[in-house]
């Protein structure tokens, strides 16, 4: 089977294709052929060596895929010949609290980026019937983070309003999630064509950033001056001041992005009787199961913007590092 390997971070010319045996099942485990990969900003920090978690060399990349089940081991009860799944983000979050300690693929653990590979059948979900492999493959880090965004303790209701940054994957499907939950979307862009993309999938408002620096304030002035009830952050310091200025009172900023390092800095009063805030750690099994469940259900479909083959994933890479895609890359591995 082909498999790609980072060999060390720093540039797409470390990753190098390789042929290794198909791996065999034994007790307990299920073997996927998998069909497609997606591509996270998380797996472009990893390449560039800005990731600021551990990383493990010469791993196969990437968190999310699907795929289909070719063999199963003595005892798997979970799934069967020919279902198809997609793979959880981490290794041990399968409910409840988030764990102290997670290990996602990709950075600790071999990913996706390969033709097979061997899992413990509870570290995947069914997928939804009406999608293909490479709309399936993007699910497991981006929509399941919009998901635990939009969710989480305190679910947002309809009628609600939600704010989301850009048009990358996490922002365009906390678009689609919130307007079948019946929420109003404020979203932000800096291209006119893009917003013309957000306003078609359903956005309330869109606000061009690089024309409205104040972008913040004028969310909240089109919530009547309530201010909106959550703010779906998925770039950082650069945009965190005008995320304050948009939410309302004792509502919640769902911290997602590293995009940018630098910005205005925080003061404690900055946040003191103004706003939450929430990591958010991607989400759980049960998150993603329950978030398939609404995606069947209202037959939302992902938004891809391209679809690399497998030999010219160096290319999705460089793609999505030019930031003019709108939705998700996948790559697919037929």
């Amino acid at each position: 089977m082909r498999s790609i390997r980072l060999e060390k971070q720093g540039s797409v010319e470390h990753l190098k294709m390789v042929t290794e045996d198909i791996p065999s099942v034994q007790r307990g485990e299920v073997l996927v052929k998998v069909k497609a990969s997606s591509l996270n900003y998380r797996d472009l920090a990893l390449l560039n060596n800005q990731y600021p978690g551990e990383v493990h060399d010469n791993l196969i990349p990437l968190s999310d895929g699907a795929g289909e089940i070719v063999a199963v081991g003595e005892g798997v009860r979970r799934f069967r010949i020919g279902d198809r799944v997609a793979g959880n983000f981490t290794r041990e979050w399968f409910g409840g609290k988030r764990p102290t300690y997670m290990e996602p693929y990709g950075s600790h653990s071999d990913g996706w980026l390969t033709e097979y590979k061997v899992l413990n059948p509870e570290l995947l979900v069914s997928i939804p019937s009406h999608l293909s492999y490479e709309e399936a493959a993007t699910l497991p880090c981006a929509a399941v983070t919009a998901w635990s965004a939009l969710h989480g303790p305190s679910p947002l209701s309809a009628g609600d309003t939600v704010l989301t940054l850009g048009s990358g994957g996490v922002s365009v499907f906390a678009l689609q999630l919130a307007k079948v939950m019946g929420v109003n979307v404020i979203s932000t862009t800096s291209s006119d064509e893009k917003a013309e993309k957000l306003k078609e999938l359903g956005a309330d408002e869109v606000i061009n950033y690089s024309k409205t620096p104040n972008w913040g304030e004028v969310a909240k002035e089109l919530t009547g001056g309530r201010g909106v009830n959550r703010v779906v952050e998925v770039v950082g310091p650069a945009t965190f001041q005008q995320s304050l200025q948009a939410i309302a009172p004792g509502d919640e900023i769902s911290l997602i992005g590293v995009l940018s390092r630098t910005g205005d800095k925080i003061d404690y009063f900055d946040l003191f009787g103004k706003a939450s805030t929430r990591t958010i750690g991607v989400g759980s099994r049960d998150d993603f199961e329950s978030m398939n469940r609404v995606m069947e259900d209202k037959e939302l479909m992902p938004i891809v913007d391209s679809v690399f083959p497998f030999e010219k994933a160096a290319e999705a890479y460089e793609y999505l590092e030019s930031q003019k895609f709108f939705g998700k890359i996948a790559i697919t591995h037929e």
